[in-house]
């Protein structure tokens, strides 16, 4: 397969910001706090559906506003609150937490058995239907 030969600009001597250049370096976007701020809330305020139309029509991304949102609530002081320690359960509800406890035990013993009975039962119709296959006798009529 032929390659084309790399492109050359006429007078090699131009600096890289010449025309023949394709395209400049880009720039580096920044973005102060008011305008994160004014596009946070915004982006909060948008009925559901229309938060990605603000996301795009700004040209920005989920990440940068989900890295926005972090900063301003670490920069207001609020971390995310703490798990809620539950105060001592009462008595009743201990009870009721054991009594469930034991019935949810002998359910699943209870059903252990039920699926063991099920498949004995499976495999003793699969024995059975051989044994019936084999036998030269014609099946039974049914009566009612």
């Amino acid at each position: 397969m032929k390659r084309a030969p790399p492109m050359s600009s006429p007078n090699p001597e131009t600096p890289s910001d010449s025309p023949a250049d394709p395209a400049p370096k880009p720039t580096r976007r920044t973005f102060t706090t008011e305008y994160r701020n004014r596009i946070l809330d915004e982006y909060n305020n948008a009925p559901h559906g229309e938060k990605s139309a603000v996301v795009r029509r700004e040209g920005l991304y989920q990440s940068q506003l989900r890295e926005w949102a972090q900063a301003r609530t670490a920069a207001a002081g609020k971390s995310r609150p703490k798990a809620v320690a539950h105060p001592d359960t009462d008595a009743a509800t201990r009870k009721e937490m054991a009594r469930l406890t034991r019935e949810n035990a002998r359910l699943a013993k209870q059903l252990t058995q039920t699926e063991a009975a099920l498949e004995i039962m499976g495999k003793l119709h699969v024995l059975l239907e051989s044994i019936s296959e084999s036998t030269d006798t014609p099946p039974l009529p049914k009566t009612h």
